[in-house]
């Protein structure tokens, strides 16, 4: 049988070359059938090799929903998300991966280990638990590094998709807890490869500013009620405690967390408190 599956890949047109190197590893894929779209935002985009289609977004509307605008333009049982400077080596990757789920169907969301091409030392990071352990051991995840991610369509429609207001940042931990709420898990296979270069994320104003607002936000858009104090009330304490020797940086954490208190984080739908048992069951209840 062969699956159908479809692929969104954002960008802004700035990494031409990884862009390619991306699209190149995707039309190399074997046992799967392919409907690609590269979701320009605020980009038209140009030069993209046959078969591969174009939308363009005349604004930036930011990672999540630019990645749900693509969506409502695949088709296909199965979606799988390829940041534009992200490729994955393996000619089987897909495959491989769908037969992971299909033999688990309790798994509703995968991540792959992911690896720089060149050889650098990969982020811990990309490792998407407290405890990061062996990069290659699979585990169950409540977070995940959105630059390559699968799940089953049906779900991901179910759960609402990406969490358009997010902008970017903590956009992958509400996926992996909606996946959660919906009775799958997410999973972290470390036996499968995505690359990646390994570069330092830029730590801006901007960035500290959407990293407290949209912890704040998840917890309101996601939790039972009780547990939304507790959630932030331990990131703050966390966040406080890493930045101690950052003011700079701290003051456009604290903006960003009374705003995520003020304004409308979009809608809230809870996982529910029988999600936060089986989380817990699982290692990590959403506290933390």
């Amino acid at each position: 049988m062969t699956h159908r599956v479809g692929v969104v890949s954002l960008s802004q047109g700035k990494r031409p070359d990884d862009l390619a190197r991306g699209l190149a590893s995707l039309q190399a894929q074997q046992g799967v059938e392919l409907d690609v779209i590269v979701v320009g935002n605020g980009w038209n985009p140009s030069g993209l090799p046959d078969g591969v289609r174009g939308l363009h977004l005349e604004a930036n509307l930011g990672i999540p929903a630019g990645r749900n605008r693509g969506v409502e333009h695949v088709q296909g049982d199965w979606i799988f998300f390829l940041d534009d400077d992200a490729s994955i080596p393996s000619t089987t990757f897909l495959s491989n991966a769908i037969a992971i789920m299909q033999a688990d169907e309790s798994i509703g969301l995968l991540q792959p280990r992911v690896e720089d091409a060149d050889g650098k030392e990969n982020p811990r990071r990309w490792i998407p638990r407290i405890r990061k352990g062996d990069p290659a051991q699979s585990s169950d995840v409540f977070s995940v590094w959105e630059g390559a991610v699968l799940m089953p369509r049906p779900l991901f429609d179910q759960i609402g998709g990406w969490g358009d207001p997010y902008f970017y940042a903590h956009e992958g931990i509400e996926l992996a807890w909606r996946v959660w709420g919906a009775g799958k898990r997410a999973w972290y296979a470390g036996n499968l490869v995505a690359n990646h270069p390994a570069i330092d994320p830029a730590r801006h104003s901007y960035y500290y500013r959407l990293n407290a607002r949209n912890r704040v936000w998840l917890a309101k858009r996601n939790l039972p009620v009780l547990l939304v104090p507790l959630y932030v009330a331990s990131w703050t304490a966390i966040q406080v405690l890493r930045s101690a020797k950052n003011p700079v940086g701290m003051r456009a954490w604290w903006g960003g967390w009374f705003a995520g208190w003020r304004e409308n984080p979009g809608g809230r739908r809870s996982i529910g408190w029988a999600a936060v048992g089986r989380m817990a069951r699982a290692g990590r209840p959403p506290v933390i």
